[in-house]
């Protein structure tokens, strides 16, 4: 191992739930808990009392739109006593040819953590390869860590520990899909994904998760999926930049979230996504503004993840070894 190499192995990352052991996870959630109790009594942009990264600069880049991811992160950081720094990703040399390894490079130099939302996958794990400072995942095609987080933090406080619990995704098996899976490997639930043919989750995901063990399962059928369930989970039918003509989107009307599919879950069951949300596609607004929706929960909580992720990364302990990443 080179020195540069050795540098890497120490550097803390957040790329992928399945990088990280589950009690790493877990100690992250219990983290995000006890922080938003401590906030209680403050102003949206009052600094903690204890302001822990003082000091500290977080450099974003978002090649694809962002709402809640982009605020949040730069919420969480004032509020934490830091500053965040908006690259907008077309302004950048890195929209003009200058390679992503460069990029990292000189971003290291100044400051202190990166927070990456691109199209490809690959994008990222370049970026953590070459990055000597922290590397955060806010999405790819691939996968979408810090949602799932939020999400487990928005199911154990209306329901308690999600370990042993059934959970059902509904619609396409995208990236949002994949971290789910993702997160059944690590906290350790019951997942049934169903999706309409020839939009099935990565199936090398779906076969790491049965290698682990993993509660795991894919149907066509979603009254199945739904059945007993205590969170109903959906997303777009288009993902960035992967949009879908009208046309397209047959296949996955019998998926929409409606009342009745909601009266095959358990009574108590929550109904999740992670916006933003196409009302009448993927879900009816009977469901999204009913009393078991949760998604606004959520969103909350997305901002309560991005502040203890950027805790973990810029004072937390080593969480993944990047040695084996190659770009």
């Amino acid at each position: 191992m080179t020195r540069s190499d050795a540098a890497q192995s120490a550097v803390r990352h957040f790329l992928d739930l399945d990088l990280l052991d589950a009690t790493t996870l877990r100690g992250i959630l219990e983290d995000a808990k006890a922080m938003k109790a401590g906030r209680t009594g403050l102003a949206k942009g009052a600094p903690d009392r204890k302001a822990p990264l003082n000091g500290d600069l977080l450099l974003m880049i978002f090649q694809k739109s962002s709402t809640r991811t982009r605020i949040s992160f730069e919420v969480a950081m004032r509020q934490l006593g830091g500053a965040a720094s908006d690259l907008d990703g077309s302004r950048l040399q890195l929209g003009r040819g200058e390679s992503i390894a460069d990029t990292a490079r000189v971003l290291s130099a100044y400051g202190d953590a990166i927070v990456l939302r691109t199209d490809h996958h690959k994008n990222l794990t370049e970026m953590a390869h070459y990055a000597s400072i922290p590397v955060i995942n806010a999405l790819t095609d691939h996968s979408h860590p810090c949602q799932l987080m939020a999400d487990m933090l928005t199911f154990e406080e209306a329901n308690g520990p999600i370990k042993g619990q059934s959970v059902a995704w509904l619609g396409d098996g995208n990236n949002v899909a994949t971290s789910m899976i993702h997160a059944a490997m690590r906290f350790d639930f019951r997942l049934r994904l169903a999706c309409p043919s020839g939009h099935l989750p990565d199936a090398d995901v779906l076969a790491a998760a049965k290698v682990e063990g993993a509660d795991v399962a894919v149907t066509d059928d979603p009254v199945e999926a739904v059945k007993g369930a205590r969170a109903i989970y959906t997303d777009t039918w288009s993902s960035m930049g992967q949009e879908r003509a009208p046309s397209e989107l047959a296949p996955f009307e019998p998926y929409r979230v409606t009342t009745d599919l909601m009266a095959h879950a358990a009574p108590d069951a929550l109904f999740l996504h992670c916006l933003p949300a196409h009302r009448g596609e993927e879900v009816t607004d009977a469901v999204m503004d009913g009393p078991q929706s949760a998604v606004w929960a959520q969103a909350e909580n997305r901002f309560m993840r991005k502040r203890r992720f950027s805790i973990g990364a810029l004072t937390g302990p080593a969480n993944v070894a990047m040695g084996g990443i190659q770009p």
